[in-house]
């Protein structure tokens, strides 16, 4: 391993990223692109090409001071697992990026007859009618979904107005029918936590791009994973090269997907 991680911090669970990482296979690192606001990984798996992406997590930045992507111009000469294992770095956020873009590009995509074409605004509101709904992170959509369910609150690390801060989750999240995580909360190191507050009754949907689709997120709780797949690889490079915001780089060669738990509904 060619970057020394720093994964031992006080108070952050580990347990859901070392099983993910545990399913992840081995694969060649072809591209490696850290954009504004995504970061994109392309890896090679038996002969296939695919493109993960991930938010793009800032890290602290001094002018001569330690370099934050310590193998810069080098990370495509680590292996496809070496590259996955930055998820775990806690210091050095936009490592974090990197690594939960590769776990995204090496999984295998879910087979298409388990997809649902619904994207996670309708996914939402067709469960949140009438019901209390917590989001966890800021998301374009959540004005239009204050009218389609019972009651909406938003938590986010840097609420805006009528938002809660992140740190209100554990009085908030108990008692919510729908939970929609963002899943920058993996990159982040916060998801474990969050789904230990989550009511064994309530619906939990983990969203957005960042969003691996593994069965591993269903053993820790989640029915829905509402994600992404790159459908166009180079336009979607060049996007997230470029600055692009999601709307952007789902207009570039996206497709949104969301695959349901295995069992959901059967659930009393």
């Amino acid at each position: 391993m060619l970057v020394k991680l720093n994964i031992a911090a006080e108070g952050i669970d580990m347990r859901l990223l070392g099983d993910l990482l545990a399913t992840v296979p081995e694969g060649e690192v072809i591209q490696v692109r850290i954009g504004l606001h995504w970061t994109a990984v392309v890896t090679e798996v038996e002969g296939r090409q695919a493109c993960g992406l991930s938010s793009t997590l800032e890290s602290p930045h001094e002018h001569g001071g330690e370099p934050q992507v310590p193998q810069a111009g080098l990370l495509e000469t680590l292996s496809g697992r070496e590259l996955a294992e930055l998820a775990l770095e806690v210091d050095r956020p936009t490592l974090a990026s990197i690594g939960v873009a590769t776990i995204n590009s090496l999984l295998p995509p879910p087979p298409p007859e388990s997809w649902d074409e619904g994207n996670a605004e309708h996914v939402i509101a067709a469960h949140g009618a009438g019901k209390r709904v917590v989001i966890v992170g800021s998301f374009p959509f959540v004005p239009r979904l204050k009218s389609k369910v019972g009651e909406l609150i938003v938590l986010d690390r840097h609420p805006r107005e009528g938002d809660l801060p992140a740190e209100a989750a554990p009085q908030v999240v108990p008692d919510a029918e729908v939970i929609a995580i963002t899943g920058m909360t993996l990159v982040n190191h916060t998801l474990e936590d969050l789904l230990k507050l989550c009511s064994p009754q309530a619906l939990v949907i983990l969203l957005g791009p960042s969003t691996p689709f593994s069965q591993v997120l269903f053993d820790y709780g989640v029915d829905m994973l509402c994600g992404s797949l790159v459908t166009d690889i180079e336009p979607v490079l060049s996007a997230v090269s470029q600055g692009a915001n999601f709307r952007q780089v789902h207009h570039a060669g996206v497709r949104l997907v969301t695959v349901v738990r295995s069992g959901f509904g059967s659930r009393s």
